[in-house]
């Protein structure tokens, strides 16, 4: 067991500091790790909550940004902050158990070909409840894969999961320093969802594996029914799978994709729009397509 490495645990508000209160409470409780620095960032929130914060919260880092700079622009920005050996970027709603740092250093810490791990992700709401087990590979050909053990019930089948995945997950991925020198920060340009799936294939490109440790657990109090469709969900998702596969595609897989995407995916949508009544997603769609032709894949992301 090594507790000299330093670590960042990075988190982003927007809007819902309570949430925030109850993660910052919970690394307390939880414990067992000494060498640790906690920053928040504050995503301009319409009220600005870091004064409250640091009167009670004094041992925190509090950064304030005047605009929204979505997932990865604000952890970005803890990032540029951090001194920690390790990044423990976590998502605000999550709630920190017994154990959790130190298993993720140790796994880091006795594996130096490992890059990123995550912990075993439960529903705070439903405790029984896997959210993640690990990703299955990517399919760069319909830019598709899996989220194994998401809405099953816990029951130790996946507890002996220690080793290579697909993906981390956004909500809770601990990363080596080193690694992030390497492959750089989270691309900004895909503002929500997505940025954290690129960032693993990148991390990848440069050398580091990416692993789960299912030994450590976090919840999340994400809900289960959170995939209830918007506009600004539709445009963004649509839009950062086409950059996802421009950004690490290879290029057959790529060209495929672009004509599945156009001739298949693109009228089923609409279809489900027209059937679903969803009318004005169907504007953000097309505004999708566009912005992959009109934008290149470093470009920025407004």
């Amino acid at each position: 067991m090594n507790m000299t490495k330093k670590v960042s645990i990075i988190t982003v508000n927007f809007n819902h500091s309570y949430v925030t209160d109850e993660m910052l409470d919970s690394i307390v409780k939880a414990g067992g790790y000494p060498n640790l620095e906690i920053i928040v960032v504050d995503n301009g929130s319409m009220e600005n909550p870091v004064p409250a914060w640091q009167l009670k919260y004094p041992y925190v880092q509090f950064i304030r940004s005047d605009k929204n700079l979505g997932f990865a622009g604000g952890n970005n920005v803890g990032l540029k902050a951090a001194t920690g050996d390790y990044l423990f970027f976590v998502n605000n709603d999550t709630v920190f158990t017994d154990g959790l740092i130190q298993t993720l250093v140790d796994t880091l810490d006795a594996n130096p070909f490992v890059g990123i791990v995550s912990p075993k992700l439960l529903y705070f709401d439903d405790p029984g409840m896997l959210q993640y087990a690990g990703y299955t590979p990517m399919n760069y050909y319909t830019a598709r894969n899996s989220c194994i053990g998401q809405f099953e019930r816990d029951q130790g089948q996946y507890d002996h999961l220690l080793g290579e995945t697909g993906f981390a997950h956004g909500a809770a991925m601990m990363v080596k320093r080193e690694a992030i020198e390497k492959a750089g920060p989270m691309a900004e340009n895909f503002f929500l969802y997505y940025e954290e799936l690129d960032w693993c294939d990148r991390i990848k490109r440069v050398g580091y594996a990416i692993w789960v440790n299912m030994r450590a657990t976090i919840y999340h109090k994400e809900s289960i029914s959170v995939g209830k469709k918007s506009a600004l969900k539709e445009y963004y998702m649509n839009r950062n799978r086409l950059l996802f596969t421009r950004r690490n595609a290879p290029v057959p897989a790529r060209i495929f994709f672009w004509v599945y995407f156009l001739f298949m995916v693109t009228p089923r949508n609409l279809t489900d729009y027209i059937k679903t009544k969803n009318y004005h997603f169907i504007p953000q769609l097309f505004r999708a397509i566009w912005w992959n032709i009109s934008n290149g894949v470093d470009s920025n992301y407004l």
